[in-house]
C-alpha cells in the first residue's frame, strides 16, 4: 500500500497535439453525445433504483401494519389468558368452597344418621314394650274370663288393650323398617359426600360426589397453570415482535433515507440531461423536446382563441373546484373547463404521438397535475369495482400529484426532463422518460405540456 508514496521516474510526455477549430467541435459534439447517452443510462438505473426502494418501502410498510395487526391480536390473545387465569383462580376458590359445604353436608348427614339410629332404639324400645302390653292383656283377659260375670267389663278393656298393644307393635315394626332404609340411603349418601369415602372407580361404579369434585379442583388448577404458561410464551413473543418492530422501523428509516439520496441522484442526471439539452447540442432527447415546447405552445394558443370567443371564461378556464366523481376507484374529478378540454385537446395531442417514435403519451395537464382529457386509449369509462383496469386504462379526469405529474405540471422552465416509473395498476409499471413544457395563457401559467416516450 506505500506504493503510492513512491516518487516514480520522470516520464517524458508528448506534448497533446494543436487541435484544429473543427475538430474540437467534432470532439465537444462527441463529448456531449456520450455524455447525454451516460447521464440517460445513469438517470435509467437511478429511476429503476427508486423504483425498487419504493416497491421495498411499500413491502416494509405492509410488514409494520401486519405486525401491528398481528400485535394487537396477541394482546386480544393475552387479555383472553388473563381472563382463563382469573376465571380458573375464581373457579378453584369455588370448588374450595363447594368441597367444604360438601364436606359440612357429609357431617351433617352424619348427624342425621345418628339421630335415626337413636329413633331405630326408640321404635325398638317401643315394640319391646308393645309385646309386653300385650301379654299383660292376654293375662288380664284370662283372669276376667274366670271371674265371669262380674269380669265381663274388664275383658273388654283387656282386648282393647291387646288390640291397641297390637297396632303399637306393627307401627313400630313400619317406624323401624322405614328407618333401616332411611339409615341404609343416608349411609350411602354420607359416603358420597365424605372425604374419606372409599373410591369405587375399580369396582366399575363412579367416583364418590367428593371425589368428582376433587378430580375438578385437579383440572381447574392445570387449566390455571396452562394459562400461565401461555401467558409466559406470549410475553416472549410479544416481545419478538416488538424487536422486530424496532428492526422494520429501522429498515424503512434506512429505505426512506436511501429513497432520498436516489431522488438526488435521479435529479443530479435529469439536470444534466437538461444542461446538455440547452446547449443546443443534439441529443437523442432533443426532438422530444422541441415537439413538446410546439404541442404546449399549440395548446395555450387554443385556449387564448377560446377565450378570446367566449368559449370560456378566464375563472372557468382556471377552476381549481375538483368535484369528485362518486363511485370511481381510482378516483377521478370534474371542472368547468372539462367540456373544453374534450373539444380541443385531442386536436393537438392525438397527432402529436405519431411524430416521433415511441411516444407514449401527448398530455395537458393544469398546475396542480389534474389531467381533463387523455390520449383517447387511456380514457375509457371505468368498471366498477375492477381498479387493476382502471388504473391503466382510464386515467382522465385524475389528479396526478406524484413527484413527476406534479413537478411537470408545475415547471415554468423551457423543458423539464425528467425519468421515472409510470404505475400501470396491477404491480406493472413502464420505465419512461419526460418532457414538460410550460402552458402560459394570457400571462398565467395554465399547467404544463407531458410529453413521455420510451428509452431508445
Amino acid at each position: 500500500m506505500f506504493r503510492v508514496f513512491r516518487r516514480e521516474p520522470a516520464v517524458q510526455v508528448e506534448p497533446p497535439p494543436i487541435v484544429q477549430p473543427q475538430d474540437t467541435a467534432c470532439d465537444v459534439q462527441q463529448l456531449a453525445t456520450g455524455l447525454a447517452k451516460d447521464t440517460s443510462g445513469l438517470g435509467m438505473e437511478a429511476a429503476q433504483l427508486r423504483g425498487t426502494l419504493e416497491d421495498t418501502g411499500v413491502v416494509a410498510q405492509h410488514e409494520q401494519e401486519s405486525l401491528n395487526q398481528l400485535a394487537s391480536q396477541l394482546q386480544d390473545i393475552v387479555r383472553a389468558q388473563a381472563l382463563i387465569r382469573d376465571l380458573g383462580s375464581e373457579g378453584l376458590d369455588s370448588v374450595t368452597l363447594a368441597r367444604d359445604s360438601v364436606a359440612h353436608v357429609g357431617r351433617e348427614v352424619s348427624g342425621v344418621v345418628q339421630t335415626l339410629q337413636s329413633v331405630a332404639g326408640a321404635a325398638t324400645d317401643i315394640t319391646q314394650i308393645a309385646l309386653q302390653t300385650r301379654l299383660v292383656a292376654f293375662n288380664a283377659s284370662v283372669e276376667a274370663k274366670r271371674a265371669g260375670v262380674a269380669g265381663a267389663g274388664f275383658s273388654v278393656v283387656a282386648d282393647a288393650v291387646k288390640d291397641l298393644a297390637t297396632q303399637v307393635e306393627l307401627s313400630s315394626k313400619a317406624i323401624m323398617s322405614t328407618v333401616a332404609e332411611l339409615d341404609q340411603r343416608i349411609q350411602s349418601l354420607a359416603q358420597e359426600l365424605t372425604q374419606d369415602a372409599p373410591n369405587r372407580q375399580d369396582s366399575g361404579h363412579h367416583l364418590t360426589f367428593f371425589q368428582a369434585l376433587t378430580q375438578v379442583e385437579e383440572r381447574v388448577q392445570r387449566i390455571s397453570q396452562a394459562a400461565d404458561e401461555s401467558q409466559s410464551s406470549s410475553d416472549l413473543i410479544t416481545a419478538q415482535l416488538q424487536n422486530m418492530g424496532r428492526e422494520i422501523s429501522v429498515t424503512r428509516e434506512a429505505l426512506n433515507g436511501a429513497l432520498k439520496r436516489s431522488e438526488r441522484v435521479l435529479g443530479v442526471s435529469e439536470r444534466l440531461m437538461e444542461v446538455i439539452a440547452a446547449c443546443g447540442i443534439q441529443t437523442s432527447d432533443t426532438p422530444y423536446v422541441r415537439l413538446a415546447q410546439r404541442v404546449a405552445d399549440m395548446v395555450a394558443a387554443a385556449l387564448k382563441d377560446a377565450l378570446v370567443h367566449g368559449r370560456i371564461s378566464l375563472s372557468d378556464l382556471f377552476d381549481e373546484r375538483y368535484v369528485p366523481i362518486e363511485g370511481t376507484m381510482p378516483l377521478q374529478h370534474t371542472t368547468r373547463f372539462n367540456a373544453l378540454a374534450d373539444d380541443v385537446f385531442p386536436l393537438i395531442q392525438e397527432p402529436a404521438l405519431k411524430e416521433l417514435p415511441d411516444v407514449v403519451f401527448c398530455i395537458a395537464a393544469d398546475r396542480n397535475g389534474y389531467i381533463s382529457t387523455h390520449n383517447k386509449v387511456y380514457c375509457h369509462k371505468q368498471r366498477p369495482g375492477d381498479v387493476v383496469w382502471n388504473t391503466a386504462n382510464s386515467r382522465w379526469r385524475r389528479i396526478f400529484n406524484d413527484r413527476t405529474g406534479l413537478a411537470s405540471a408545475q415547471n415554468t422552465r423551457p423543458f423539464l426532463l425528467q425519468t421515472y416509473r409510470r404505475d400501470m395498476g396491477g404491480g406493472k409499471f413502464v420505465l419512461l422518460k419526460e418532457v414538460a413544457a410550460p402552458i402560459v395563457v394570457q400571462g398565467r401559467h395554465w399547467g404544463g405540456l407531458r410529453l413521455a416516450y420510451r428509452f431508445n
